[in-house]
């Protein structure tokens, strides 16, 4: 018997059963946020039932720039293997109609709803009256009163600010620092280390889409023929 290495993990697959669609290795870095239980570290943002059955992140962020609509909710809920946070308006679709969403959102065990930037506070603070669910709100700018957000009820908040998102997500955890920040990674290894430098606890990141890994497959079987 050799000596044991505490630092290796077992890995079982299978070809059929794999997951073709891999988190980065630098999100295991963050924290991650206790959610119903489950430590959650990595957010897949997609709406594609394929990409979604088939990636190792702890769970999905269903937003579209479409009006929400709760048959893609109760679709994506359905076929994901993990936690789903769905969106549910709060621009163009607000109000009671946003209400209805995430209530249906939670009834079919949704782990989250997702409020879009321009959402009124009067409207976080009358859903957090009737949902158990966490309400996430996306954050797009260092202007925003985060303080506000937190009073009517936002349980976490979703940095989305482009080449900006580090910087968010700092000034959030200067004066919030144990408030839960999920943030977009970018686009390098870099990016995602500085955004969870930066303070973030959950990294949402943003697969390929089928179009181009079909290419990709395409090119393989080019080249075997």
């Amino acid at each position: 018997m050799g000596q044991k290495d505490k630092n290796f993990i077992p890995i079982i697959e299978s070809e059929l059963r794999r997951k073709p669609i891999k988190i980065p290795e630098e999100v295991c870095q963050a924290s991650g946020i206790y959610v119903f239980g489950k430590r959650l570290k990595s957010l897949i943002f997609s709406t594609d039932l394929a990409i979604i059955k088939n990636n190792n992140a702890d769970g999905v962020i269903a937003v579209y720039p479409f009006t929400p609509q709760i048959a893609i909710n109760q679709a994506i809920i359905e076929v994901s293997p993990t936690p789903v946070f769905c969106g549910v308006g709060g621009g163009i679709t607000s109000g009671q109609r946003s209400i209805d969403i995430a209530i249906n959102a939670e009834l079919n065990e949704a782990y989250g709803v997702v409020m879009n930037a321009p959402t009124p506070n009067t409207l976080i603070a009358e859903m957090k009256k009737r949902l158990d669910i966490p309400i996430v709100i996306t954050v797009v700018s260092e202007k925003e009163d985060i303080e506000s957000r937190i009073k009517a009820g936002v349980s976490i908040f979703n940095v989305s600010g482009g080449q900006n998102t580090p910087q968010i997500v700092r000034m959030i955890k200067e004066k919030f620092s144990e408030f839960p920040v999920i943030a977009t990674g970018g686009p390098t290894s870099e990016d995602i280390l500085k955004t969870i430098a930066a303070g973030a606890n959950m990294i949402t990141y943003t697969p390929p889409t089928t179009g181009e890994l079909f290419s990709a497959i395409m090119e393989d079987y080019r080249q075997r023929l």
